[in-house]
């Protein structure tokens, strides 16, 4: 990860095609997926020799006017943009995590009053705590579990999921969003360097470079004993520097989804 900039434009200019650029397809075998570098330097209308300095990592500092333009050329939208800038230094580091993870009483109260599945968890995806009807729900909502290592290393979560190729490629974009420029959290580095040995899926998932901040409406699952249910999704900040989010998923009344819930708030028993 020392060359972040360089790897991030690398593998955005692989996913765009000449087609997509607005170039003329050409003759001859292309080498490369998608763009090669010169076609970048041209449509940003910059040299191949600054844009290769770019690319390698030997210039980190390119000018707002140089992102905006490649931005443009790599065809992202305003968040990869933003991460882009980032990769640059104009946004502050955030510091690792904290070493002290232990969620306020009041907050485990609220989550335990609660009636629909709802949990906390860190920007690693730890989940620091979660109340009967989240832990009846998923395995990857029990406390003290990583919702990516589960996701990615357990074939109990994928069972559960009707949708896990569209949700683990969302939550690898998510995880590169959150975590912007950090690159020396050693927390971060362990994580994926695990889940890179432990899962192809997200190795190949982590290489695209896709960044974009997880925006779920709906969490579809089989459970085992409730059957299908489609989930509707709210996520809350917690106010503090830890970095947390809340997690409720509920359902509207009257349907399919809020009779399993029910169901399911018999199985979950009593705290």
């Amino acid at each position: 990860m020392d060359n972040a900039l360089g790897d991030f434009l690398r593998a955005r200019r692989e996913l765009i095609t000449p087609a997509e650029a607005g170039l003329a397809a050409g003759h001859g075998i292309r080498r490369v997926p998608g763009l090669r570098r010169e076609e970048v330097a041209l449509l940003a209308g910059i040299s191949v020799e600054y844009y290769l300095r770019l690319e390698q990592g030997r210039d980190r500092n390119p000018s707002a006017q140089v992102i905006h333009a490649l931005a443009g050329v790599l065809q992202l939208d305003a968040e990869g943009t933003a991460y882009l800038m980032s990769l640059t230094g104009r946004r502050p580091r955030r510091g690792q995590g904290s070493g002290d993870e232990r969620v306020p009483a009041n907050l485990v109260l609220l989550l335990h009053t609660l009636n629909v599945p709802a949990m906390v968890f860190n920007k690693y995806s730890d989940v620091l705590a979660a109340n009967r009807m989240a832990r009846a729900l998923s395995p990857e909502m029990k406390p003290g579990t990583n919702r990516l290592r589960v996701l990615f290393t357990e074939q109990a979560a994928r069972d559960y999921r009707d949708d896990w190729e569209t949700y683990t490629a969302t939550a690898v974009a998510h995880l590169r969003a959150r975590i912007g420029t950090e690159t020396d959290d050693e927390r971060l580095h362990a994580l994926i360097g695990e889940l890179s040995l432990k899962s192809e899926r997200f190795r190949r998932l982590w290489a695209r470079h896709d960044v974009r901040t997880a925006q779920e409406v709906t969490f579809r699952i089989r459970h085992p004993q409730a059957g299908p249910m489609e989930l509707l999704v709210e996520k809350f900040q917690v106010a503090g520097p830890q970095e947390w989010e809340v997690l409720l998923l509920h359902a509207a009344p009257g349907t399919p989804t809020a009779d399993a819930l029910d169901f399911l708030a018999t199985l979950s028993g009593s705290e």
